[in-house]
């Protein structure tokens, strides 16, 4: 395969000399480093590299340059190469278009002149940049097959887990591809049943389920012992957090999770308000960082896997897994996380996976072109999945029961949704059915004001109405309020929630009713809905855990 492409533009000459001899000095092994002296020039060679179809993975543009500069330049690249990692590299004057340039044409970084030395100010930024492109980049070679039905719900579920888990590989449609329908025959025999999941070494798995596949991808299942400092449950940010805190300072640790690292946030397009990332940052390039950062501390990752009961035996705790095995430790750290509550609308539950999706379902932008793309709910994961898909739709409904698009999303969304040429806001507006034999076919709305309805044709529907936690398999250990999110430090009433309680002190701030085990993040009662909030709920409760240790 073709070394994948480095781009750099300049009209200064001597500039571009010394950029390009940078980036080759680093990169040179791994990657082609080319340059164009203009914006047009540019654009002729990408047009070029996407007529041989060869991989572009980063585009550095100077800002000023003559009749096309850096910005507009890598809003048109965008066209070409959606994918492909985006910066400019200015002067700080030139700071207010870059941050503009952020904001209004996704470009992903902007880097200050001098750049010098290249080791502190170039390096670091760009090394960044090309991982979280190796991780989203699907090769046209080799990898992973996944050979089904387009709107398969087992096929969308295979498909799923291996994006969510950060594994490339390619779809292959039977319908639609001459390929595909020759692959799921061996040697002219019976057709495999579907889908079909086709790995580098021909190994092929037919209809399999999400552990059969990890066990043949890498991914761990069982634990390496039976006992730990500390044990978390969920790997969305707060679980993945305590990973961090936990195995940094010398916890062993082990981190359990029952469908992919990100939890909830994992499936979020695009998170425009995290610190520390002016351009955003996508739910799954968030938790592949997290995730290598807990590995570099020695955390043991269990995915997927899931805990389905809980024993407490004096101070020890003592988890239940799916496959029957146990683990415990000393401390537990609860992160469970929520699920997207189910829409009800007639016809919902038997499209589910064929067209009506719970999250934002990244694996199907590919396949949204000329489409119209429903989205229902009014919170900041509908807002960024409306972002995310209006560049590739023709179209983008958002449908709200409230009457007002800034109730429950931030302010930045809802002023790029109101901006956006392509997206349609309903207010006041629920969905009746989904109707379709095999897939979705259309929506039947409802005007709540006037109680008029219509039929909208439309293929996709992204739900995201409100959640519930995964605590029932809790089975009345902790306390919990009416609606299962469970109750700690003080949330716990004295006379109905510690009366059972053992120690002189009372539960630490992040504490449950059951000393040494701690929740935080969305399951919790009475949490900020909000990735820095998990984040810092998750790290905060590793210092409680050693007050409890320390303690003991």
């Amino acid at each position: 395969m073709t070394k994948p492409v480095l781009l750099t533009v300049d009209d200064d000459a001597e500039v571009l000399a010394a950029v390009a001899r940078d980036l080759r000095k680093r990169y040179g092994r791994d990657y082609r480093i080319l340059r164009a002296d203009s914006g047009s020039g540019a654009l002729d060679l990408l047009g070029e590299l996407k007529e041989r179809e060869e991989p572009v993975a980063l585009m550095l543009s100077d800002q000023r340059m003559p009749k096309m500069d850096g910005v507009a330049f890598l809003s048109e690249a965008m066209k070409l190469y959606p994918k492909s990692k985006r910066a400019l590299l200015t002067a700080y004057a030139d700071t207010e278009a870059a941050i503009g340039a952020i904001n209004e044409s996704r470009v992903d970084y902007y880097l200050l002149k001098p750049w010098d030395p290249p080791e502190e100010k170039l390096y670091p930024v760009l090394d960044d940049m090309l991982e979280g492109w190796r991780t989203e980049f699907r090769p046209g070679y080799g990898g992973i097959r996944v050979i089904g039905e387009r709107w398969s719900k087992q096929c969308h579920r295979v498909r799923d887990f291996l994006a969510r888990n950060q594994v490339p590989y390619h779809f292959l449609d039977v319908e639609s591809s001459a390929e595909a329908r020759e692959l799921v025959s061996v040697d002219g025999g019976e057709a495999s049943p579907l889908p079909l999941v086709i790995l580098p070494g021909g190994t092929r798995l037919s209809r399999p389920e999400p552990t059969e596949i990890a066990e043949h991808i890498g991914l761990k299942t069982k634990a390496k012992e039976q006992f730990y400092d500390l044990a978390i449950v969920g790997a969305g940010p707060a679980g993945l957090a305590s990973a961090v805190y936990g195995g940094s300072e010398g916890l062993r640790t082990v981190l359990i999770e029952r469908e992919a690292p990100g939890g909830q946030a994992g499936t979020s397009s695009k998170i425009e308000n995290y610190l520390g990332f002016p351009s955003g940052i996508s739910g799954g390039d968030l938790a592949r960082r997290a995730v290598d950062q807990a590995r570099k501390f020695g955390v043991e990752i269990l995915t997927p896997q899931e805990a389905t009961a809980l024993r407490v035996e004096g101070p020890y705790k003592h988890l239940t897994l799916s496959d029957g095995s146990e683990i415990a430790s000393h401390v537990l750290m609860l992160s469970v996380g929520v699920s997207w509550n189910l829409l009800p609308a007639a016809g919902a539950d038997r499209l589910a996976g064929a067209g009506v999706f719970y999250g934002a379902a990244m694996t199907e932008a590919p396949h949204v072109k000329g489409q119209t793309v429903c989205i229902v709910g009014g919170g900041n994961s509908a807002g960024q999945a409306a972002m995310y898909f209006k560049d590739y739709a023709d179209k983008i409904l958002m449908i709200l029961r409230g009457g007002s698009l800034g109730a429950k999303m931030s302010h930045y969304l809802v002023n790029r949704i109101e901006s956006a040429d392509n997206i349609e806001v309903r207010l006041n507006t629920e969905i009746g059915a989904c109707q379709g034999s095999e897939r979705l076919e259309a929506l039947e709305l409802l005007d709540k004001q006037t109680g008029d309805t219509e039929l909208l044709p439309t293929c996709y529907l992204f739900c995201f109405l409100g959640a519930t936690p995964h605590t029932g398999w809790l089975s009345g250990n902790l306390a919990c309020d009416e609606r299962g999110f469970i109750l700690t430090g003080t949330d716990l009433d004295v006379a109905t929630h510690l009366r059972d309680w053992p120690l002189e002190r009372s539960p630490y701030l992040l504490e449950t009713n059951v000393p040494g085990i701690f929740a935080s993040g969305d399951a919790r009662h009475n949490s900020v809905k909000r990735v820095a909030s998990a984040v810092g709920e998750g790290s905060v409760a590793v210092y409680f855990m050693h007050e409890f240790l320390t303690a003991r």
